[in-house]
């Protein structure tokens, strides 16, 4: 049987944008972990009416292991480290620190890449919805939420469309609210519970956060976010 729930991530993020309908008309601001993450928290911000910002994290993979995270990097020199992965693969300090100065180099790459020298939002006093495509590990997740945390929001938000149960579980304790449309025992991959998993391009990237804030432009706000869904014709998140 296919384990598949989601067309693809515009599908995913429809499906996640419904179960937080509950947070239109707070003053919300979507974080999205690049580069998955982007398509999903387009549908999110626009079902809210809230801006869409891109929030940086890198995975640090196990040298001889890439997909198995040991850690993350997030903008702002926060790393979090997963202790017990690292002890299990034998990684010793040198190892750390070559993946460390590795993923640096592409986490400030992709900062002045995406923002174009625009500062981070403001994040105090807001509640904060934070999105990715899924959460396997949760490494690249925590880097994520010490990064928004230190800013001090109102209300702290996490939002996947698929998440590990027992990691999920974990993570609901370090957020005001967990939000995710499924919920499995045995993840084997994020991947798996899509159709199409393709990898989002840096184009693809810049193009929704530039239709992100054309969203949030004075003109289209004067409109109720309903009307502005059924008015624009558009069925997700634009193609580079």
């Amino acid at each position: 049987m296919s384990t598949r729930r989601f067309e693809d991530r515009t599908d995913a993020g429809r499906q996640l944008a419904a179960k937080l309908a509950h947070l239109r008309g707070q003053a919300t601001v979507v974080l999205a972990l690049p580069r998955g993450g982007l398509p999903i928290g387009y549908e999110v911000a626009r079902e809210l009416g809230a801006p869409l910002d891109v929030l940086n994290v890198r995975k640090l993979g196990v040298p001889w292991q890439e997909e198995l995270a040991m850690g993350a990097l997030a903008a702002g020199g926060v790393r979090v480290l997963n202790d017990d992965v690292i002890m299990s693969a034998g990684v010793s300090g040198e190892d750390i620190e070559a993946a460390t100065a590795a993923q640096q180099l592409e986490l400030d790459r992709r900062e002045r890449l995406y923002r174009g020298g625009r500062p981070p939002r403001d994040l105090r006093g807001q509640t904060v919805v934070l999105v990715d495509d899924g959460i396997a590990t949760g490494a690249t997740v925590r880097a994520a939420l010490n990064v928004i945390r230190a800013q001090q929001p109102a209300k702290l938000v996490l939002a996947v469309p698929v998440a590990q149960r027992s990691v999920a579980a974990e993570l609901a304790s370090e957020v005001d609210e967990m939000v995710c449309v499924t919920t499995p025992s045995d993840l084997y991959a994020i991947g798996m519970w899509y159709e199409n998993f393709a990898q989002v391009s840096d184009d693809e990237v810049q193009s929704i956060l530039a239709a992100a804030a054309a969203e949030m432009s004075p003109a289209r706000t004067t409109r109720s976010p309903d009307a502005r869904r059924a008015g624009d014709g558009e069925s997700g998140p634009p193609a580079a």
